[in-house]
């Protein structure tokens, strides 16, 4: 895939819904990644491989621009929810039924309604703190999906999950995405998937995914923070053989069924708004 570049100018809906499909393609294109789908296998998932996750993207690319176009028209949370329905509905359409992005139609949704604020109305400081300030209160006190994977991890472990993530700005993606993106671009150059890879790696290392909690409980997460931590300690993409280590973790990812469904997400997220940077 080329290289994401960013909307010039960094307005439009269409330019940002175009960023924001880019980003997921790019995210599903990264390998190797602990138990996700990727071109090479489907990781954890039996349900769904790189050729479906592509057609769900490309499906979201419309209602990532009318989120963005509701953005700029100043639009409450209850409007972008609305965006948001229908977007679940077209992806489920597109996978026959596979839920493929719930998790980026709420957080990339969100930081495209954000762009678009921003294009109209010039607002400073990042999407996600345009996302804080603007939906925040609304993103921590609306209605909850009472049957989703996530609603019940939260009840069962106390997880703060993607809602309280969006509420307080995506801290995940501005303390730990971006600045792990910069520097696996230090450590690997010349290899923009390597970098990619550090990222993801320090986001399972570092955030409390939900997905790793439905599927494999608090063991599973420990095992896959561990195994990301273990990662990163021994020079990550910046040494021989990283690519090696990288899909033998991976491998005892999809050993043990688990997925950082939430963590792919952040990393998508993280090249979208790293398109944002001056």
């Amino acid at each position: 895939m080329t290289a994401l570049r960013r909307p010039a100018p960094w307005q439009g809906a269409e330019a940002i819904g175009q960023a924001a499909r880019d980003c997921l393609r790019l995210e599903i294109a990264t390998y190797p990644k602990p138990g996700l789908v990727s071109p090479v296998d489907s990781g954890a998932h039996d349900d769904m491989d790189a050729a479906i996750m592509n057609r769900s993207a490309d499906a979201l690319m419309p209602f990532f621009a009318r989120l963005a176009a509701a953005g700029a028209a100043g639009a409450a949370m209850a409007g972008l929810r609305t965006i948001g329905i229908e977007a679940e509905t077209a992806m489920m359409a597109a996978t026959g039924g596979v839920n493929t992005h719930r998790g980026a139609i709420f957080g990339m949704g969100l930081l495209c309604a954000a762009a678009g604020f921003r294009a109209r109305y010039g607002a400073p400081g990042t999407l996600g703190s345009i996302v804080m300030h603007r939906w925040g209160p609304d993103i921590a006190q609306g209605p909850v999906a009472l049957r989703s994977h996530g609603t019940a991890v939260a009840r069962r472990y106390a997880a703060g999950g993607a809602r309280a993530e969006a509420a307080a700005g995506f801290p995940s993606l501005y303390h730990i995405a971006l600045p792990a993106l910069a520097e696996g671009r230090r450590l690997a150059p010349a290899d923009a998937e390597a970098a990619r890879v550090h990222a993801l790696m320090a986001l399972i290392a570092g955030v409390e995914d939900t997905n790793l909690l439905y599927r494999g409980g608090a063991a599973g997460l420990v095992f896959a923070r561990q195994q990301a931590h273990a990662f990163l300690a021994e020079g990550s993409v910046g040494t021989a053989g990283w690519r090696a280590r990288g899909i033998a973790i991976h491998e005892d990812f999809v050993a043990r069924r688990l997925s950082a469904g939430g963590c792919a997400d952040l990393l998508a997220m993280a090249l979208f708004a790293g398109l944002d940077a001056p």
